[in-house]
């Protein structure tokens, strides 16, 4: 073998070992290329299998290629080969779901348009939506299609389920704005300006807009626009603070003021909702409730008892005064709102509470108090001080405690001194000298005493029997003189029960006994009956009664006596004192001096005697039942005057100054004008017989519109008081009436005075004079 032979082959071979290696090596890296594209087609093929659309190309010819789930989703046991065989009798498309998929396809392989079809596989509840295209070159020849199906069973269901939720909240709204709209309280609704967006008819009613479309467009605000309360700036912090705001604020509605709670509610990017509701009523009720409150709590302060209410927490949260007093606290410690327990301490610090071994166990059981469900709990404290304090416990319905205490120690006592009193009325009243009993208001004996049974002789039966008082009348008529007068006990006991009057009588007893009895209404609709034996007294009262009768016949024997006296008296006395003033006048001739002083005496004895005639006189017909006067009008002044002038001469006779002075309120009145002289007559003579030599006596006289008023005074030597209280003493009781005697005289005038409806008073001190006032009456 040449060498040149030996190279080419050895270039061959080596030309060939090279192929060789580059053909592994090109082997090899397809094979890694076919491994990564058969990973690539697995993974393709998860994903595909895994996609919520499944595809189904369709060739030119009409044939389908499709994964073979694309079957289940259609109903249909295996893929049809052909699009037109994608319908079926109970599986598939039905005709007409797969007559319009074939026109779209086909409408698709002219234009190369898309389409979207929704269908439903028969015997499924499958919605499948259907997105067709035009396929690309590297899916299928051209006229080919491809078509993804889309399960939209749950998003059908969701579609309708929303369009059903928005048909419902469409509804809701409607609704929603029909009761917003009829809505009996304001409301309103704020743009993104703030702004009125929306009213309702009860803000158009309120602001008298007329309309919706009015007000919103004039922007007629509910609420006056105060710096402080302006809805704009109230509904921009609302806004911006995202807070609902509630306030009140008066408004003019109907053309009356009132009060209302305004709410702004923000809504977000959506505004500002807003409505009022009016709480004058509310306001009112609350502030009727705090005047109650106010009321009560005043009313509680005047109480006797003690009232302290704790709250849900069982603090405190008022006490009255006689709270305060009655346990000795003061307002500061009470006004921090103490607890139960250390109000229950403080009072067993002051001594009044009970003492009690258990104090913590005992002030538990009234710590339970506060959730009692039997209603109030009542007890009765005895107090170390041997006090009574009833207490009464009301639980409240908000869970606080209602404590009223009332001091009972005072109530016991008088109840202990009740009995005890009853006790001795029982005694007294079995003792009594008086028959008594007592009816009730239907007439039945209730009460007696042994007395009353006596008195009548009744049976201690028929009384236990507590009998009416027909059955007792009936009975009580055999012991009387006159049996029908048993009829007047009835009927006074009728008249004290039934009409509540008060009667009296007088009945005989057959044996002689005379018995005064009364009835008498009780405060508790009884009757109390008495009776009084006056058997005696009757007696007595006879022989009084026969006696006065005697007397008077002989004091009517006496003043006519007087009167006959008088009277024959008086005829030679004027026939005296006729001739002393013919003496005096020169009828018998002219008198010598001599003589003079003679006649002057005897006119002055005459008239003297006169004066003493006449008082025995005024003091028999006192005796006789008073003195006669005649009634007329006349002046005091006139009157006063003409008994100065009487007495001038008297007086001067023992140098005394008699004076008169008269006012003008004096008047005139209406009475005797001769007894009222003849009463200041004897009263100024007493006063110029007592006078010394020298002295003064004034007749002095006033008046108002009700009395006139006489005063005869003087400046003589007085009376102590032993001669004062003999003043107005009967004339045979300190001696003989004569002219200066004061006895007849006061005596007399008084009572002229009394006569006439007026008052005599004298006023006297030893050294100082005498002052005697008569006050009249004008009518």
């Amino acid at each position: 073998m040449t060498a040149e032979v030996a190279a080419v082959i050895g270039a061959v071979l080596a030309l060939w070992l090279g192929l060789a290696g580059w053909a592994m090596f090109s082997g090899m890296r397809m094979r890694a290329r076919a491994r990564a594209a058969a990973s690539q087609a697995d993974r393709l093929k998860l994903l595909l299998d895994s996609a919520p659309a499944l595809p189904l190309v369709v060739r030119a010819d009409g044939r389908v290629e499709a994964p073979e789930r694309l079957a289940d989703w259609l109903g249909l046991p295996r893929l049809p080969s052909f699009i037109g065989d994608i319908a079926g009798d109970e599986v598939g498309l039905s005709a007409d779901d797969a007559a319009l998929l074939v026109k779209d396809i086909s409408t698709a392989q002219r234009s190369a348009g898309s389409f979207v079809r929704t269908v439903r596989a028969q015997g499924s509840t499958r919605t499948l939506m259907i997105r067709g295209a035009a396929a690309g070159a590297g899916l299928s020849a051209a006229g080919g299609v491809i078509l993804w199906f889309f399960d939209a069973t749950e998003s059908e269901t969701e579609i309708g389920r929303l369009g059903r939720e928005a048909a419902r909240l469409a509804s809701a709204f409607d609704a929603l704005s029909a009761l917003i709209d009829t809505a009996p309280m304001p409301m309103w609704h704020r743009g993104e300006g703030l702004g009125l967006t929306l009213v309702n008819q009860a803000y158009v009613r309120a602001v008298e807009g007329g309309s919706v479309a009015a007000v919103v467009e004039r922007g007629i605000e509910l609420v006056d626009s105060a710096a402080e309360l302006s809805p704009t700036a109230t509904a921009a912090t609302a806004r911006d603070e995202n807070r609902t705001i509630v306030r009140t604020a008066p408004a003019t509605i109907n053309g009356e003021r009132r009060m209302l709670r305004i709410v702004d509610v923000p809504l977000g990017d959506l505004g500002v909702a807003g409505y009022a509701i009016d709480i004058e009523d509310e306001e009112q009720a609350r502030g009727a409730m705090r005047r109650f409150a106010a009321t009560q709590r005043d009313m509680l302060d005047r109480l006797s008892g003690g009232v302290a209410q704790f709250g849900p927490d069982r603090a405190l949260v008022f006490s009255n005064q006689p709270f305060r007093r009655m346990f000795n606290m003061k307002s500061e410690w009470l006004a921090d709102a103490p607890e139960f327990d250390r109000v229950l301490e403080r009072m067993r610090e002051g001594g009044r509470l009970p003492e009690v071994r258990d104090f913590p166990g005992w002030k538990a059981e009234r710590r339970d108090w506060f959730r009692a469900a039997d209603g109030a709990i009542e007890e009765n404290w005895l107090l170390p001080a041997g006090a009574h304090m009833r207490v009464v416990g009301h639980p409240l319905p908000d869970g606080g405690l209602l404590l009223i205490f009332e001091d009972r120690t005072e109530q016991i006592q008088l109840a202990s001194a009740r009995d005890t009193l009853l006790r001795v009325r029982a005694a007294t009243f079995d003792n009594l000298f008086e028959g008594v009993a007592v009816f009730a208001a239907d007439g039945r004996l209730q009460l007696w005493n042994n007395r009353f049974r006596a008195i009548w002789g009744f049976d201690e039966r028929l009384l236990d029997a507590h009998p009416r008082i027909d059955q007792l009348a009936d009975a009580a008529g055999q012991a009387l003189a006159n049996p029908s007068r048993a009829g007047l006990i009835r009927e006074l006991v009728r008249v004290a029960t039934v009409e509540r009057g008060q009667r009296s009588g007088r009945v005989a007893f057959a044996d002689g006994r005379h018995f005064d009895f009364a009835a008498v209404p009780l405060p508790d609709g009884n009757a109390l009956f008495t009776m009084l034996d006056i058997s005696d007294s009757r007696r007595i009262e006879q022989a009084l009664r026969d006696k006065n009768e005697a007397l008077e016949a002989a004091g009517r024997e006496s003043a006519g006596f007087m009167g006959n006296m008088s009277y024959e008296l008086r005829t030679p006395l004027t026939a005296i004192a006729g001739f002393a003033e013919m003496l005096a006048g020169g009828f018998a001739g002219d008198l010598p001096e001599a003589a003079e002083p003679y006649v002057v005496s005897i006119r002055s004895e005459v008239a003297r005697l006169g004066t003493l005639i006449d008082n025995m006189l005024d003091l028999a017909q006192r005796g006789a039942g008073g003195i006669a006067i005649d009634k007329a009008p006349f002046d005091l002044a006139t009157a006063m005057q003409a008994v100065a002038e009487t007495l001038d001469m008297s007086a001067r006779a023992r140098a005394i100054d008699l004076a008169v002075q008269t006012e003008e309120s004096l008047g005139s009145i209406e009475g005797d004008d001769r007894r009222i002289r003849q009463a200041l007559d004897h009263l100024v003579r007493l006063a110029i017989a007592s006078m010394p030599e020298g002295g003064r006596v004034l007749l002095h006289g006033d008046g108002t519109l009700a009395g006139a008023r006489l005063i005869v005074s003087d400046d003589g030597p007085g009376m102590d008081e032993a001669a004062q209280a003999r003043a107005f003493e009967r004339p045979e009781d300190n001696g003989a009436a004569g002219e200066g005697q004061p006895a007849s005289a006061l005596l007399i005038a008084r009572d002229i005075v009394e006569a006439h409806g007026g008052t005599l008073n004298l006023v006297s001190e030893p050294g100082e004079g005498t002052m005697i006032t008569i006050v009249l009456p004008r009518r």
